[in-house]
């Protein structure tokens, strides 16, 4: 089965969705209509209107679908992810945003909604998904991010530049040490995978880059330890701290952070598919005089 030049776009996209699914690509009609709508640039709404007519087929449909065949992201070849209210750039070198990323930001917006300034900091930041959310959603907030990466730096630049986000590179573990408590939330979406679990899909395997990816010793832990660790530097008295995470990570979080000593509120959080994705904690405040 083959996409032809000159073929009507309807048959082209039903092509193109045999040819994804056999490839095993996840969702192979919603990537098919997404690629066509790369090239032609007019909405899925109206891409789908002119499915229903004799419109042709964009030139080198084919040609990105055969990429795509080849589990290259849909965002590599679009140049774009889609997160909550941003169109991000991203690219090879930077980790594409999750859409139970999501529900993260929502947790920190909830919590500083009555801030009339909040100073937030996004640990681990990417392709700037979580704090250019946050600058965009929460009026009048200070959002600082920090990412150790060259590559997903420069992805994050060029996103969060127009948004007003402090970004620095740098390394969560000591990052910021001039602004230690001082924060009002600190964020963090660190690489948690262990060191031996290889990602199922291609796509992640394959093309997100593995400093995003696995945070550290056996059990991945190093990293979202870390996180919380310069989170508790960073905050002030009573600041909240949200970190994503494994779904069979959630219980190691909540006993790490109990052990620690210093935070109250240890609260396990789901996802947008029922998961334990997600940690959240109150800095205690200092003891009464």
């Amino acid at each position: 089965m083959t996409i032809s030049s000159g073929q009507s776009l309807a048959a082209a996209v039903s092509e193109a969705t045999a040819v994804l699914q056999d490839a095993g690509v996840p969702s192979p009609r919603v990537d098919a209509e997404l690629l066509a709508d790369h090239l032609l640039g007019v909405g899925l709404g109206r891409l789908r209107a002119l499915m229903l007519g004799d419109a042709p087929a964009p030139e080198g449909y084919a040609e990105i679908v055969a990429e795509r065949a080849r589990r290259i992201p849909l965002q590599h070849i679009t140049g774009v992810a889609h997160f909550r209210y941003l169109e991000l750039a991203v690219g090879p070198g930077v980790f594409i945003p999750r859409p139970e990323t999501e529900s993260v930001v929502q947790l920190v917006i909830d919590h500083v909604k009555d801030m009339p300034h909040p100073r937030i900091v996004d640990l681990g930041t990417g392709s700037g998904a979580i704090a250019g959310s946050l600058a965009h959603e929460i009026p009048g907030a200070d959002v600082h991010a920090v990412e150790y990466s060259a590559f997903a730096h420069a992805w994050a630049a060029r996103n969060l530049a127009p948004l007003g986000v402090k970004l620095v590179l740098g390394d969560l573990r000591n990052a910021l040490p001039e602004h230690n408590g001082t924060f009002d939330a600190v964020v963090s979406n660190p690489p948690y995978i262990p060191a031996e679990a290889v990602p199922n899909e291609p796509e992640v395997a394959l093309h997100d880059p593995p400093e995003a990816l696995y945070g550290g010793g056996a059990d991945g832990m190093e990293l979202p330890t870390a996180a919380a660790a310069s989170a508790a530097r960073l905050l002030v008295p009573g600041g909240y701290f949200v970190m994503e995470h494994a779904e069979v990570q959630a219980a190691w979080i909540a006993t790490m952070m109990k052990r620690a000593g210093v935070w109250t509120r240890i609260t396990t959080h789901l996802d947008l598919n029922g998961k334990e994705r997600a940690t959240s904690a109150t800095l205690a405040g200092p003891p009464p005089e």
